[in-house]
């Protein structure tokens, strides 16, 4: 089993270095691109939504794939579609069609799904006591690709203008490249599936293996731990979300260059994925109720600090890196307090329960922040997500006295 747990964790990081790559070269222009497009500030925040909302709509039938065949056809299916969501972004850009374009954003989500269901890929064969830490290398291993992808976003633009396509949508050509590599090393390497292999190696379990959405969410519902556990991926996925997806406006409107928005974009994203491990080891050391509360306060303050910036690139970017980091600390310890409060037979399904409803509501936060924006200002957006935070606290705490 040691070295069964360490090939699968090696193909994981793999594609997760791969598909952070990818994601991030896109996702850090998308806004600027359908700002590019529509000329609107408002509707630059539906890119991120459609993102969101195609990894959302695809969350379940996936979630059923893998339940009837394993990890390993549905990660693959996840990559190819974001592929393909990838080259219809770029042909959307080039006729200028805004409703093409967020087609193919809705598709290119599928490939953020990849990344997220590789988490829980990770603790299908992990020990109940390592399991935060096993979520956590996976995490982790984005790193790698989505710091480097932002910084990459201008060049690989650059790179393929001769071919017609505008600045801001050359990303995605590359993207597309890399989700399917990352399709095809999983697609050889990932043998045998974890999620497979766990059933086999788990006592006999009775329990039946329902896909469907009303399953999952009984099965949430019978454990107060598990809704505090979706509770808290939801909220930290929707704070970060909301207020990512608007600082490349909100930058380039106090005079920002793309080049400058990378940096910011990278260092939140080293937020994200750079210090998991040392989440993880939490999560499994102190517990996972400690770690949410933890999450709790650095997405305060990074709403504080990202709020109150205006003109300082310096306490934007500050505000932008405590974001990832209280995002990683939240999903990491609520991925694995999830996978602790269901049975083996209902964990696939109702972790894909979980993808849906954390792209759904951060979805809709990607939609109104646009809005909000637009309306009020990118220092009321933060006000609003750190609202957000209030129910989770209240939840926590109650869990730790109960």
């Amino acid at each position: 089993m040691p070295a069964l747990r360490r090939r699968v964790t090696s193909v994981l990081v793999i594609s997760q270095i791969l598909g952070g790559l990818g994601m991030a070269t896109g996702v850090a222009l998308a806004a600027v691109l359908v700002r590019q497009v529509t000329g609107s500030d408002a509707l630059s925040g539906l890119a991120s939504t459609a993102s969101v909302a195609g990894t959302a709509l695809l969350s379940m039938p996936l979630a059923a794939l893998m339940t009837a065949r394993g990890r390993r056809p549905g990660l693959v299916l996840a990559y190819v579609i974001g592929a393909l969501g990838a080259g219809v972004v770029v042909l959307g850009a080039i006729v200028e069609n805004f409703p093409l374009l967020l087609v193919g954003l809705a598709a290119f989500g599928a490939a953020s799904l990849a990344n997220l269901q590789a988490r829980f890929a990770a603790a299908d064969l992990a020990l109940p006591e390592r399991r935060g830490q096993s979520i956590s290398t996976v995490v982790w291993a984005t790193t790698i690709g989505a710091v480097l992808g932002p910084n990459i976003a201008a060049p690989a633009g650059r790179s393929v203008a001769w071919l017609g396509v505008p600045s801001a949508a050359g990303p995605f050509v590359w993207a597309a490249g890399v989700f399917l590599l990352a399709a095809v090393v999983l697609q050889t390497l990932l043998r045998p599936d974890p999620l497979l292999t766990s059933r086999a190696l788990s006592p006999a379990d009775g329990s039946p293996r329902e896909r469907s959405l009303s399953a999952s969410v009984r099965a949430v519902r019978e454990s107060p731990t598990a809704v505090l556990a979706l509770v808290t991926i939801a909220v930290s996925h929707t704070v970060m979300v909301s207020v990512m997806s608007m600082t490349p406006v909100a930058l380039s409107h106090h005079g920002a260059g793309i080049e400058l928005i990378g940096l910011v974009i990278s260092g939140h994203i080293a937020g994200m994925y750079a210090f998991s491990p040392v989440m993880g080891r939490l999560a499994d050391r102190v517990g996972r109720l400690a770690v949410i509360g933890l999450a709790v306060a650095l997405l305060a303050l990074a709403a504080l600090l990202a709020g109150t910036a205006g003109p300082s690139h310096a306490q934007n970017a500050a505000g932008l890196f405590l974001l990832g980091l209280g995002w990683s600390a939240g999903v990491v310890a609520g991925s694995a307090l999830l996978t602790d409060s269901v049975p083996q037979p209902a964990r696939a399904p109702v972790q894909g329960l979980s993808d849906l409803v954390m792209n759904a509501s951060a979805g809709v936060g990607g939609a109104l922040a646009g809005l909000i924006v637009a309306q009020a200002g990118y220092g009321w957006l933060n006000v609003i997500g750190a609202s957000l935070l209030l129910p989770l606290a209240a939840l926590t705490v109650r869990r730790s006295l109960g």
